[in-house]
């Protein structure tokens, strides 16, 4: 076998290891990108028409939010976005479409205080999908259902399931949140049973499920 022949076959294979070198790493960039974003990953391919493109938009949503300081919520922030909560459900019998909207734009407002920079309503959802995928689908999903009504092309029980998507979205940004404590001493924002020594009991009752005590009950011992 002469040296030309040798030197073919030696450059032959360091392409063949030089490629396989290189569909390895595609293959575990995919993986990586397939488990972190899920049903998002298969989103941006079809939206990009590019798995390539898909793939460095990906990348460039996960370098970005490494670079954010996003914290959780302390204590009297939670208690206010609450009260505030609270104020959004109650107006939806009377007024979906204000509720619905006010939902909106608490939300962006949690985001911000959280950390995530002002923007658009997609550059918020990229965000969210590069840790928190689940409830960032139910945020675009609600936000489809505004975008219709807008248009005339969402009913009352549209509307209602935004609010679903939505409070999922704000049972999330609220899950970390510091302790509250609050004036009695307590650690969660809610009053906490305590006797005092004239033996009457303070006890504070939750009676929508939402971490906060709606009112107070007081026994006497």
């Amino acid at each position: 076998m002469n040296e030309n022949i040798l030197t073919a076959l030696f450059i032959a294979l360091i392409l063949i290891i030089a490629i396989a070198i290189w569909l390895t790493f595609r293959k575990r960039r995919t993986d990586h990108l397939r488990g972190r974003f899920g049903d998002e990953y298969d989103r941006t391919v079809d939206a990009r028409g590019n798995r390539r493109k898909a793939e460095a938009d990906l990348e460039d949503r996960e370098e970005r939010v490494a670079a954010l300081d996003i914290r959780p919520l302390t204590g009297e922030e939670r208690s206010r976005f609450a009260d505030e909560w609270r104020e959004v459900k109650a107006v939806f019998v009377d007024s979906p479409t204000e509720s619905v909207l006010h939902a909106d734009r608490l939300l962006g407002t949690m985001m911000k205080t959280k950390g995530f920079p002002m923007a658009d309503f997609d550059r918020r959802y990229e965000d969210l999908t590069v840790n928190h995928g689940d409830v960032a689908r139910h945020y675009r999903d609600g936000h489809e259902i505004v975008d219709r009504h807008s248009s005339g092309n969402a009913s009352t029980e549209d509307l209602r399931q935004a609010m679903h998507h939505y409070e999922a979205l704000y049972d999330h940004l609220v899950s970390d949140a510091a302790p509250d404590r609050g004036a009695s001493g307590d650690t969660d924002g809610r009053p906490a049973d305590r006797a005092g020594h004239d033996g009457v009991t303070t006890t504070g009752i939750d009676t929508d499920g939402d971490g906060q005590a709606d009112r107070v009950v007081t026994t006497r011992n």
